[in-house]
């Protein structure tokens, strides 16, 4: 039988589910433009030496820093370090905000993504529907607690080269084929059982549209029928297992019902599920895969939290954390110390910086390009020239927002494609950071305070 991954913890960032690697030679070197990614090469470069360091287990007891401006792609080059590290490597991202929440304690928002980025790979025989995408439509209803349509579902045809299948799928299917974008082309698995959704590549030889950049793998079609039995290596993270042993127990003694919805999880049950992987990994029925923890905007977290990144480094079952900041000498939260990047500096001699720098014209619009395509919204070489110049007189972020606004522009033109008007329309009616500042000033003294 066919042997396929099947990860639990599917990688989140919708807006960089191109993104495939780092996209280095053989030497290590970066591509102008590989794995999804543009420039950055110094950068790409330090982290594919990062990755060695992973495999040959020589990070132990050390983190990742990412340090640059506003938009030079350090959350890529997190999911990229993942990505390098296999396809089932679970990827957590939290922003440093998330860690203050008002139901649980700090120490326990860091534990459970640490739990989170540590995965549980396990060999099982799986009933699975196999194919490439040749139809694909959403099913959206009203709700009566929303103005907007909702994901309803979604009907598929999937085909082999022997077999065809037409289906429709719950919401929860309908999400992940969203969130990873999938179109009509595309090889996707779905574990007829838990509902996991995996896009394997773009089909060969089916007369799909290619781009001429390093986004999407080709890959064979499947053959046999659409619906098969498989060996899967399925990953499960330690939280995954920590929240199933909690709502066991939590059935078992009627608090359930009383207590809904996921809560602090007790030392006993994370001890439990230890005992229980340790076991598994004893018999060779499993096997650990350490995950990235990718922290953004760390410079607001305070010295508990720190302290606690610092010691969970030195962990044995750790996993590989990254954290991401875009602040130079700052104050460290809570206190009067100026430290770099606001954080310790005991924490800052275990981080391996990588800095990352602004994008050049050319990046700026290769970048554009890639998005514009992976969203599907065509742009004429005008538009495109639009963006790019408002990538680099404003910022990448904010030409990108214009993506979505100048193709909805377009469309009530009855255009397809996207014209440079479109863009400057959009651009008058969206302002940028420093536009949106300047409007402030204007208009200060009839703001409220």
């Amino acid at each position: 039988m066919a042997e396929v991954r099947i990860s639990s913890d599917v990688l989140s960032a919708a807006a960089h589910s191109h993104i495939r690697g780092l996209g280095l030679d053989k030497d290590g070197k970066a591509k102008k433009i590989g794995g999804g990614l543009v420039g950055q090469e110094e950068a790409r470069e330090a982290a594919g030496i990062v990755v060695k360091m992973i495999k040959y287990g020589r990070l132990a007891g050390k983190g990742i820093l990412l340090a640059g401006p506003p938009g030079t792609g350090k959350t890529a080059i997190a999911i990229a370090i993942a990505r390098e590290l296999g396809e089932d490597t679970p990827f957590v991202a939290l922003n440093a905000s998330e860690v203050y929440s008002l139901e649980k304690k700090k120490t326990e928002v860091l534990m459970q993504a640490l739990r989170r980025a540590i995965g549980v790979r396990v060999r099982e025989t799986r009933r699975v529907l196999e194919g490439v995408v040749t139809e694909i439509k959403y099913l959206r209803k009203r709700s009566v607690w929303s103005p907007y349509p909702q994901i309803a579902g979604v009907k598929l045809t999937l085909e082999t080269k022997d077999d065809s299948m037409s289906f429709s799928a719950p919401p929860e299917v309908a999400v992940q084929l969203l969130r990873l974008g999938v179109k009509k082309g595309d090889v996707i698995i779905i574990d007829a059982e838990t509902l996991d959704v995996r896009k394997v590549g773009r089909a060969k030889g089916r007369g799909t549209k290619l781009y001429d950049i390093d986004i999407t793998e080709e890959v064979e079609i499947p053959s046999g029928s659409v619906e098969k039995t498989k060996d899967i290596l399925r990953t499960f993270t330690l939280h995954d297992i920590d929240l199933s042993i909690a709502a066991q127990r939590a059935v078992f003694t009627g608090l359930l019902a009383l207590f809904g919805g996921e809560k602090e999880i007790s030392d006993e049950v994370r001890r439990k599920t230890d005992e229980i992987v340790k076991n598994w990994i004893e018999e060779k029925k499993a096997e650990l895969v350490p995950g990235v923890l990718f922290i953004d905007d760390a410079h607001l977290l305070d010295l508990e939290v720190y302290s606690f990144i610092t010691k969970a480094m030195e962990s044995d079952f750790a996993p590989i954390i990254i954290l991401a900041t875009n602040r130079g000498m700052t104050k460290i939260r809570g206190t009067d110390i100026e430290s770099p990047h606001g954080m310790p500096r005991d924490l800052l001699d275990r981080l391996l910086i990588i800095p990352t720098r602004p994008y050049t014209t050319d990046e700026i619009r290769e970048i554009i390009r890639i998005r514009s395509e992976e969203q599907e919204i065509p742009l004429s070489q005008d538009a495109l020239e639009e963006l790019t110049k408002l990538g680099s007189t404003h910022s990448l972020r904010y030409a990108l927002q214009l993506l979505e606004p100048s193709r909805i522009i377009a469309e009530s033109q009855g255009r397809i494609k996207v014209e440079k008007q479109d863009v400057e329309a959009a651009s008058k009616l969206f302002a940028d950071i420093k536009t949106s500042v300047k409007l402030l000033e204007k208009y200060r003294d009839l703001m409220l305070y």
